[in-house]
């Protein structure tokens, strides 16, 4: 029975993977609003309900792929003591995306990448969805704060360290995504890309500088 069961999610897995795959593909031919559900559905052969059963809106086509990204500044601050920790893990964690190459920190030059970004921030609908999971993101890792925090004086700092902590991630890896799409190679931005995480965390812990 469990190995059925086990079956069935692989079977699932690989027609999500499929239809993705070839919505993708289409995108970049053809461009975002120029290929329909439709197209998309006949490409992978399958019926528009089985598409919509695994993607509800043709954003989610695209944008799915950043989901596995969704809780992971939360599960890394989870089980830390305290904020000062919870932001020392996060850089931490960003300078090993950085070395990894991993394309959310906006530091990997494969030409699938590239296009797959290009492809995100030309599109006004994905880049509108995109916001949607940096919400969530940021929720997620607004919790996840609460409980580092423990007894925080107010009750709305861990959402203000979440919203900052988010939006500081988005501006690091779209700079990076520009020098390379600049056409840099992403072993040349590196050095850089570590500076500037160095200091966009350094004034997460610190604030901003007095004005002179």
């Amino acid at each position: 029975m469990e190995a059925s069961a086990g079956l069935r999610e692989r079977k699932k897995q690989r027609t999500r993977m499929t239809i993705s795959e070839r919505a993708i593909a289409l995108f970049l031919e053809r461009g975002f609003d120029q290929v329909s559900v439709v197209d998309v559905a006949a490409a992978a052969e399958v019926s528009k309900p089985t598409l919509f059963a695994y993607f509800p809106t043709k954003e989610d086509l695209v944008v799915h792929r950043l989901a596995d990204h969704l809780t992971e500044s939360a599960s890394v601050v989870a089980g830390c003591a305290s904020g000062a920790a919870a932001v020392d893990a996060l850089h931490r964690h960003f300078l090993a995306g950085l070395a990894a190459r991993d394309p959310i920190t906006g530091l990997n030059d494969d030409q699938d990448v590239l296009a797959f970004h290009r492809l995100v921030h030309s599109t006004p609908g994905l880049v509108a969805r995109l916001g949607a999971h940096l919400a969530q993101s940021e929720e997620a890792l607004a919790h996840s704060l609460a409980d580092a925090l423990g007894g925080a004086p107010r009750a709305v700092t861990a959402a203000l360290l979440a919203g900052q902590i988010v939006a500081t991630q988005r501006v690091l890896a779209t700079a990076n995504w520009e020098r390379l799409a600049a056409g840099r190679p992403a072993g040349e931005v590196h050095p850089e890309a570590v500076a500037d995480a160095d200091h966009a965390f350094a004034l997460l812990r610190a604030g901003l500088p007095a004005a002179d």
